[in-house]
């Protein structure tokens, strides 16, 4: 089985989401938490549908992430001024900070993960995953 690279995937990507996990809840985030904020970072305000399909998250699991998301004072929700049926999501200036934080513990997770590559085989492996992505979902590289 090990010669299998979709073994290997599978095998490497449970890994690493258990390290991830980990990090996160030593934190007492979850993954879909840094998903969430790093989305209203790079990408701005939006609706709750909007965060669904951006960071890939269920919509279900959206409003649940967001309901812990607005209880610990990280992200704001207001009625949409053009349609008050919608919420517009925002970070707060917590959520800034909350977002460095978990940042630093996925970077040290990272680091762990990739720790016997070197920063050349790093950045092929990184190169390589992106490509395979890409060619797995062909829609996304369009948009």
């Amino acid at each position: 089985m090990d010669d299998l690279p979709s073994w290997l995937l599978t095998q490497t990507a449970a890994q690493a989401g258990r390290l991830v996990a980990a990090e996160f809840a030593a934190e007492g985030a979850r993954g879909y938490h840094y998903r969430l904020l790093r989305s209203l970072i790079d990408e701005g305000p939006a609706s709750q549908a909007d965060l669904g399909r951006r960071t890939g998250i269920h919509f279900s699991d959206v409003v649940a992430s967001l309901n812990e998301l607005t209880e610990g004072g990280w992200i704001a929700r207001t009625p949409d001024p053009t349609d008050r049926r919608r919420n517009v999501v925002t970070i707060t200036p917590t959520g800034l900070h909350r977002a460095e934080v978990l940042a630093a513990r996925a970077a040290a997770v990272q680091d762990h993960l990739l720790a016997p590559l070197s920063p050349e085989e790093r950045a092929a492996f990184v190169a390589t995953l992106t490509k395979l992505l890409h060619h797995l979902r062909p829609h996304e590289s369009e948009e």
